[in-house]
This record gives C-alpha cells, sequence and structure tokens, in this order.
C-alpha cells in the first residue's frame, strides 16, 4: 500500500463539507489488510459554517514548481486545444453502454493514442451474454515510483436513438453526449501523459491506464465485468479516477469518498379473499397493507443514518403481477373489493462503506420479519457498486492535489460530500489501494441533454494530473 504522513493538526479542507460539516467514518470491514483508515474519534468534527471561516487553520505551503514541473504547465497550455478537438471526436462516436460497436470505436482512438505513447494495449472482451463492449487496458513497464491506476470509461447514458449526438462548441463551453461524463477525462488522461512525454519524465514510470467500456451500466455479474480492473486495482499504489471535478460555491473540491450503489427487492404475499373479511384472522391484512407497513418502518427506523440512503424505485401489486425483481416493468390487475396477494417493490441503497451496508441490511431484514398476520414478505439484496471510503491515504493524496492547486495559482481544495456523487469504478479497487476520484475537468448537466463542458478548466486538469503523477512517480 501507498505510504503517505498526514499532518497532526487538521486544515480546514480536512474538515469543510458543502454545509461546513464533515464526519470521516471509520470503516476497517470495507478496507484491505494494512490499509490505514480514519479513527472516528480523532476526526469526527463538526464545525458551524460561520466557526470554520474564523478559525485559522494552517493553510497548505506551496511548494514552488521544479523546472519538469513547469515545462508540464507550458506543454498544456500549448496544447489544449489538440485536447478539445481530441474530445470533440471521441463525442462525436456514440457509444451509448448497449452500442458495443460505438464503444470499441471510441476504444480504438484511445489505443492509438497510448500506443504512441510507449504503453502495451489490450482490449479485454466480455461474455457475448452480457452485451457489452469491451475494456481498453494499456500498461507502462517501468521500474521506479508508486504503481499508478488511471480509470476512464468509454461509454455514455446516450444510445443512438437518443435525439442527443453531437459535439456543439459555443465560446468557452461546449455541449455532447458524455462531454463532461467522462470523455473530456478520457482525454485529460492522455494528455496528463503526453505532457509527461513531451517533459521527459515518463519513461521508467509504473502506470495502468483502465478506459472500463460498461460503467454506466455494467455487466453482471460484476465478479466477471470487473475482474481485470480488480486487479489492477490489486496492483496499484494510487488509483486515480478522471470523472468530472467539482466546482461550486466559488470552490473547487478534492473527491476522497464516494458512496456504493446497490439494490434491494421485497416479495410480499397475502391471502386472495373477497374484501369484506380484510383484517379478520381467516383473511388478514393482505399483500399491499403488508408492504405500506415494511416502508413506512424502513423511513422511520431504518432512515437517518449520515450517507445513507435508500429509495423505492417501482411498486407493482395487485391478484396478477407478472413483474419480478429483475424487471423494470410489469403488468398488474386487481380489484377494489378483491384482497391481493402480491406485491414486488425494487429499490435502491447507497452508503459510505461497506459496514454501513451491512447494518442498513440487517435493520430491513429485521423490519421485514415482524410481518401482518396471514401475511408473508422476504427481502433480497444485489451488490452494485462498492463504497469508496474516506481513508488516511485518500487524505493524504487530496493534500497533495490541494498543495499543486495552490501552486498553480489556486485555492486550497476542500473534501466534498460524499453526498454530492454517485459511484464509480473507482470504487471497484478502493477496498484495495488509495485513490482520489474527480480528477477531471469541470463541467455540469451529466445524463441530461444539457451536459456541458468548461473547456477554460481542461489545462488546469491536465497540469494537476500530469504534476500529481509526476510526484508520485518519484515516491
Amino acid at each position: 500500500m501507498a505510504n503517505f504522513t498526514l499532518s497532526s493538526k487538521p486544515r480546514c479542507s480536512q474538515l469543510l463539507g458543502n454545509n461546513g460539516i464533515f464526519t470521516i467514518i471509520s470503516n476497517s470491514a470495507n478496507n484491505h489488510p494494512g490499509k490505514s483508515v480514519m479513527p472516528i474519534k480523532k476526526y469526527l468534527v463538526i464545525l458551524l459554517a460561520g466557526l470554520v471561516l474564523l478559525t485559522g487553520f494552517d493553510r497548505v505551503s506551496a511548494a514552488a514548481l521544479d523546472a519538469k514541473e513547469e515545462a508540464l504547465v507550458e506543454w498544456s497550455k500549448a496544447h489544449s486545444d489538440e485536447a478539445v478537438d481530441l474530445i470533440e471526436r471521441l463525442v462525436n462516436i456514440n457509444s451509448g453502454t448497449l452500442n458495443i460497436t460505438g464503444v470499441r470505436a471510441v476504444g480504438e482512438v484511445l489505443r492509438t493514442e497510448l500506443d504512441a505513447l510507449g504503453f502495451e494495449t489490450r482490449f479485454v472482451n466480455l461474455p457475448d451474454e452480457m452485451r457489452r463492449g469491451p475494456h481498453l487496458f494499456g500498461e507502462l513497464k517501468g521500474d521506479r515510483g508508486k504503481k499508478l491506476l488511471l480509470i476512464g470509461h468509454l461509454d455514455t447514458v446516450f444510445e443512438p436513438e437518443d435525439d442527443f449526438q453531437t459535439f456543439v462548441r459555443e465560446g468557452s463551453s461546449a455541449t455532447g453526449p458524455g462531454v463532461d461524463d467522462m470523455k473530456s477525462g478520457d482525454v485529460i488522461i492522455i494528455y496528463a501523459l503526453k505532457a509527461l512525454r513531451a517533459a521527459g519524465v515518463l519513461d521508467g514510470a509504473r502506470i495502468v491506464v483502465a478506459y472500463t467500456g460498461d460503467e454506466e451500466t455494467t455487466g453482471k455479474p460484476n465478479s466477471i465485468s470487473r475482474k481485470e480492473l480488480i486487479e489492477a486495482g490489486k496492483w496499484a499504489d494510487v488509483a486515480l479516477g478522471f470523472e468530472s471535478g467539482i466546482d461550486y460555491d466559488d470552490r473547487e473540491w478534492a473527491t476522497v469518498a464516494r458512496r456504493s450503489s446497490s439494490g434491494w427487492c421485497l416479495e410480499v404475499t397475502g391471502r386472495q379473499a373477497h374484501s369484506s373479511g380484510i383484517f379478520n384472522e381467516e383473511t388478514g391484512a393482505g399483500a399491499i397493507f403488508e408492504t405500506a407497513r415494511i416502508l413506512n418502518a424502513f423511513y422511520q427506523s431504518v432512515r437517518g443514518e449520515q450517507y445513507l440512503t435508500f429509495n423505492a424505485g417501482t411498486i407493482m401489486g395487485g391478484t396478477e403481477v407478472t413483474a419480478g425483481c429483475k424487471d423494470s416493468r410489469g403488468e398488474v390487475f386487481g380489484k377494489t373489493n378483491v384482497v391481493p396477494n402480491h406485491v414486488v417493490v425494487r429499490g435502491g441503497m447507497r452508503t459510505i462503506s461497506n459496514e454501513q451496508t451491512l447494518r442498513a441490511r440487517k435493520a430491513m431484514m429485521d423490519v421485514v420479519e415482524n410481518g401482518l398476520p396471514v401475511t408473508g414478505a422476504s427481502i433480497s439484496f444485489t451488490d452494485g457498486y462498492p463504497a469508496m471510503a474516506p481513508t488516511e491515504g485518500n487524505l493524504a493524496l487530496a493534500d497533495m492535489l490541494s498543495e499543486i492547486n495552490v501552486t498553480l495559482g489556486g485555492e486550497e481544495m476542500p473534501l466534498l460530500d460524499p453526498l454530492r456523487r454517485g459511484a464509480a469504478d473507482i470504487s471497484f479497487v478502493a477496498p484495495y489501494v488509495d485513490g482520489l476520484a474527480g480528477m477531471g475537468a469541470y463541467g455540469d448537466g451529466g445524463h441530461t441533454p444539457n451536459e456541458t463542458l468548461d473547456l477554460d478548466s481542461i489545462p488546469l486538469a491536465i497540469q494537476r494530473a500530469a504534476i500529481l503523477i509526476y510526484r508520485l512517480s518519484r515516491q
């Protein structure tokens, strides 16, 4: 594992969340043996936003750039227009997750770029029954510094039949499918590596670049679709995820934690009978009343833990229900004078740690087991993205990134509240390696027809990534 040193005195960027409160959660169950997780008693900090502004925390000292780092900055400034051109080229190739040909086409473009940089590249094809495009992996086999894993993805949420298909530039911004999530981040990886090559500091580095082909809708099971990515995470010392960076409230934020994303399905049965007998000893409460009890109990007794959210996405009930736990849609039939016998509820859950996931699942199962008369219920869970918990190593990397940002003329980067980001591929390697997410340029409106990229943020994203890779590759 990567070894970093943290200052014993906390600074503002370690403590300030989006509302002035940030809690580091102990998560020993979610981490590889030997990986350091912050003790909650030491780093549980609750501050009023006004008090944070009045308290004198130490600022990150901004070390001057060395000659190689100056060269990285100047090269990225001179070649940022080329980066935009490559982003435009990729955005204009439709690579919706289910468009296997388009996903591979984007991968072919990026493979050519990695080949030119001296990487050994390969496509990883998933089983045909998954109906997903390939992953692209590239490796630079050096002999010095931290082993680095750089993560992007080739696919977008916009399939070929979508109306949103084209890159359009308007002054200092651009719109297009995947321009923010995450074809710009894919290009940031390439141009950071190009900057390192131009400065003469890429040779000897140990780097794996992983572009997955199905990040937006992963092929199942994850044990197969994420096998190579997880193996790369176990190999690496540091993982950097290049989905878009976050800037709001006139600040730039560092991402050290991302919540998990998993599923749950509730199936409830009751005794079908004439409604005139509902609630008596023979008929009982029926499937819909029992479902209502369970969902209300989830709201009352499971909800409330920080960073835990769960959503009931679909509910179908009656005397005839065609849908099951794997179905996003279905048909139902029932009558108001008949007690329903079947309900299916599908939902999702997000947590900050695997430990929190297990606690929430146990609490939900306890609710389900305490049923109404003449009903039965069961709840099942499906794993999706694991959590990326905030570890000491992640925070040390955030310190490094913040210092680089200050050196480049920006401000310190406080820690982003995990509630403001969804899950991502870096989460699959988080149990094994320290990492940072959100290393890309700044944008807005991801997954919508208003997806926009701030083109002015591209040179800074390239510079920060190149300098961070440079420094890590020499530790």
